[in-house]
């Protein structure tokens, strides 16, 4: 009894770790991205890069992910996202486009890390999905108070705090080899790899691909096939979930950077300039999606997943008309609840419907369906940045028209 708690706990800590690793740097990308292209460049396009490529990754990954062993994985992970991180941080700021390019490398290995985990969670107890939830609501807290307190309030450059970040993804083999217990039934070794285990349904059709003898039909064979398995995901648990992100990430990337207040009315120890009000809205945001998404661990669910599409779409709309109109809020004290509240709904609903997912589909189909609807979130974002693109210089444009220009003066710090 004690080994099993034990297990359980391991089980929970390693899980935790992978979530919080496998998405600081995301947070962190997008808490710097005002400084990364400063105030005349949409945040959508840190947004797009950070996301895009991860969602290109998901989309993809039914097709082939089970071919991969899960320890050449790792090592892909920490290639892409420790190179990432040192193309954003020893690029001059004038380097647009090269940081671009490593704020993709890190993405790729979010969503690719993404698919890794969720499926990996399928070899073990219930821990594994609480944990890598809640560690994924940890990175969010974690890596945007940490960028709040370097930046905002201890005055380190930029460059320097995105530069240690750069080591920040060796954990995932430090976890993996020494923390993770490794279940009886998981793996079959060949040499000294693990290949990603199948379920029997997809040995069988490995199997049948392997005697046709036409390429075209056998690829065709396997495509049609995966497609089949993800239809019954989509309404159930991938909608929901896509609708959930577009809305808050409209929020966050297109409308929050016009959500601005005189700084004289502000205290001047947090929000030293209007750059400084986008930074603590991400943190206050990241609040409520680690208290979310660690609400699971604690026995509460919520099984109406389209219930928190349709709360997150009104908030939406409440933030839009205080873009736009200055109301409801004269201060910024109710909106910061505001975007608390909007990051309990966001975390709430990826918890919720990963164990929804692990509750409700056959365990047979269990770790293909988590990779599978891992798509979700990420669809949502690259939807959301592609309406922030035109939404948040339009919302610029129509308040300086009004006389406010802040917007335009939340210059790169």
């Amino acid at each position: 009894m004690l080994l099993e708690l034990t297990n359980q706990r391991k089980i929970f800590i390693s899980f935790f770790i992978f979530g919080l690793l496998n998405n600081i740097l995301y947070v962190i990308i997008l808490s710097a991205a005002i400084d990364l292209v400063g105030s005349a460049t949409p945040k959508a396009s840190v947004l797009l890069a950070d996301v895009v490529p991860s969602f290109g990754f998901k989309l993809v990954a039914p097709f082939f992910i089970h071919l991969i062993p899960y320890k050449a994985r790792l090592r892909i992970l920490v290639a892409l996202s420790s190179g990432g991180m040192l193309l954003i941080s020893l690029t001059s700021k004038d380097s647009i486009a090269i940081k671009i390019i490593g704020i993709m490398l890190a993405s790729l290995s979010s969503g690719m890390g993404e698919v890794t985990f969720l499926q990996l969670t399928h070899y073990f107890t219930e821990d594994a999905v609480g944990g890598f939830s809640s560690g994924t609501g940890g990175a969010g807290l974690f890596g945007s108070f940490l960028f709040l307190l370097f930046t905002n309030i201890m005055g380190i450059r930029v460059w320097v705090v995105l530069l240690a970040f750069a080591v920040a993804p060796l954990g995932f083999l430090a976890t993996y080899y020494f923390v993770l217990p490794t279940p009886s039934h998981e793996y079959h070794s060949v040499g000294n790899e693990e290949p990603m285990p199948m379920s029997e349904p997809e040995q069988e059709e490995v199997f049948v691909m392997s005697e046709n003898q036409d390429k075209y039909t056998d690829l065709k064979h396997h495509i049609r096939t995966t497609m089949e398995k993800i239809k019954p995901l989509l309404v159930p648990f991938m909608l929901p979930l896509v609708t959930v992100y577009i809305a808050e990430y409209v929020i966050n990337q297109g409308i929050s950077p016009t959500l601005l207040f005189p700084l004289d009315e502000l205290p001047h120890w947090l929000f030293a300039s209007y750059r400084d009000i986008y930074v603590v809205y991400n943190f206050l945001y990241q609040l409520g999606v680690f208290i979310s998404r660690t609400s699971v661990t604690f026995g509460i669910r919520i099984r109406h997943l389209y219930l928190l599409s349709i709360l997150q779409a009104i908030n939406v709309v409440i933030t839009l008309v205080q873009s736009v109109y200055d109301f409801p809020f004269t201060k910024i004290w109710l909106l910061l609840a505001l975007i608390i509240y909007e990051g309990l709904l966001g975390g709430a609903a990826y918890v919720n419907t990963f164990v929804s997912v692990r509750e409700q589909v056959p365990q047979s189909q269990r770790e293909f369906c988590m990779g599978s609807v891992s798509i979700s979130d990420s669809l949502g974002i690259v939807l959301a940045g592609l309406i922030n693109w035109w939404l948040e210089p339009t919302l610029c444009d129509w308040q300086v028209q009004r006389g406010r220009d802040w917007c335009l003066k939340g210059g790169s710090a």
